[in-house]
């Protein structure tokens, strides 16, 4: 892989004007750069696993674009179900209330789906991707692809051999304003020769805390929700952020947050798998809590003629307060700076002009997102962007701009930063054998131990 295919131009549709409009009127606008047949064609079937924070938000964005029946939804906390339900059942046009389920494995055997749209923690993904590719749907997975490295290769594999569409939702891909500063900056050869790229993460999002062992509430089936990972005694519901403190559940800060930068990167400047990864770091600061998750650390990522340097710290701060979750691709003509909510290009000539690039909202025209709970308004467009992307692959049954082989390779460079720290080594990876060269320690770590009786997938 170089690099990833390049990126129709905007293209956003408001829902509630193409329910209104004639179905005439809008075809040709329905059929627009993306070539997405939002009017000649039934509303596909969809499912969403994991009806959390950002599985809602994620199918919330999907009803925006696109006519679909959301069929089922998935959860082991049937309280996040239930208000799931009601919001899934106000916005898609049917009116009709989706079927609910705990398992997973009993959603996909009793519903046929077009689409499934995967919003369960990192630890789920693995078997959530690959039963449902398995069972016949093209999937919206949230990223990163898997826990582990061995997992992302098993993904991988059965979407390539059941020919499935698999979009991961790094949906920096899909951000308006990156993608001008891509073509405006990098692709038009401002920047010059590139040979450093800065990533970083200064957010305080480590939850850390101490909270009691108490016993589990009956709307959740803890041990369903725990499956594959080592069951933790039970101290408080683990959705949003608390579960990400644990690296039973995931890789920490740059398993969720360098894999956006990272993979920005990666399509920015058309790379492939790293020649090494390196990393250091750990607990330094926040030691008073129960997180296990490092609170400071430093991964490099080497690539042929340059360097991506990550850093986090979740105390202090950060050295750019405009840019506190970035990157940085620095030319020999300039710097570009960029992140969800802006990008600055800064020429080093100083008679040459900067750039600075905004944030696109939709507040006006998508005004449910106005009162929408917990939505991240700077992300939303990008993200019914991404939908649209995937839809057209969908139709077309090709690669999306996401395809699961990019955020496997962005999933698995992070996991390999937190093996190099946790060994103290440099590791370079072979991904045709699938293991570390020269280090059978290493490559032992590239799959986690599965809690019985749930099985590893394997790769075939």
């Amino acid at each position: 892989m170089n690099s990833s295919p390049s990126h129709p131009a905007p293209f956003f549709i408001n829902r509630r004007r193409f329910l209104q409009t004639s179905a005439a009127g809008l075809a040709a606008s329905a059929l627009g750069a993306y070539g997405v047949d939002l009017v000649n064609r039934k509303p596909r079937r969809v499912g969403l696993i994991g009806a959390g924070w950002y599985g809602k938000s994620d199918l919330w964005r999907l009803v925006q674009v696109a006519p679909v029946e959301i069929v089922a939804l998935c959860d082991p906390d049937s309280q996040m179900l239930a208000g799931a339900v009601e919001i899934a059942r106000q916005r898609q046009a049917s009116k009709r209330a989706p079927r609910t389920f705990r398992d997973y494995r009993e959603m996909l055997k009793q519903e046929q789906f077009d689409l499934i749209v995967i919003g369960s923690p990192d630890h789920w993904h693995a078997l959530h991707a690959i039963a449902a590719i398995e069972a016949g749907a093209d999937v919206y997975l949230q990223k990163p692809i898997s826990v582990d490295v061995l997992e992302g290769e098993a993904i991988l594999a059965a979407a390539r051999k059941h020919k499935r569409v698999v979009q991961i939702g790094t949906q920096r891909k899909s951000t308006p304003h990156l993608i001008e500063a891509k073509q405006r900056v990098v692709d038009a050869g401002l920047l010059g020769k590139i040979a450093q790229v800065d990533l970083c993460c200064y957010y305080h999002m480590r939850a850390n805390g101490n909270p009691a062992v108490q016993p589990v509430p009956d709307h959740l089936d803890y041990d369903l929700w725990t499956g594959p990972a080592p069951l933790r005694p039970y101290d408080g519901l683990p959705h949003k952020r608390w579960w990400r403190t644990f690296m039973e559940y995931g890789n920490g800060i740059v398993g969720d947050m360098c894999v956006h930068m990272l993979d920005t990167a990666h399509w920015m400047l058309g790379l492939g798998w790293p020649k090494q990864v390196t990393s250091s770091g750990g607990i330094f600061v926040q030691k008073e809590g129960k997180s296990n998750i490092s609170d400071t650390q430093t991964a490099v990522f080497e690539y042929e003629g340059l360097n991506a340097t990550w850093q986090h710290r979740t105390w202090g701060l950060p050295p750019d307060a405009d840019y506190p979750w970035a990157l940085f691709l620095h030319g020999e003509k300039g710097v570009l700076k960029a992140s969800t909510r802006r990008a600055d290009f800064i020429p080093h000539d100083k008679n040459a002009k900067p750039i600075t690039f905004d944030c696109v909202f939709e507040r006006e025209k998508y005004t449910e997102d106005v009162t929408e709970k917990d939505i991240e308004l700077n992300a939303a467009p990008a993200t019914r962007r991404h939908m649209l992307d995937f839809l057209a692959a969908v139709d077309q049954r090709s690669r999306p701009v996401a395809d699961v082989e990019y955020g496997h390779i962005s999933t698995a460079s992070c996991i390999l930063a937190n093996v190099a720290m946790k060994l103290g080594r440099p590791l370079r990876y072979d991904p045709k054998r699938r293991q570390v060269t020269g280090d059978p320690e290493a490559t032992r770590l590239l799959a986690r131990a599965y809690r019985a009786p749930w099985q590893r997938p394997v790769v075939g």
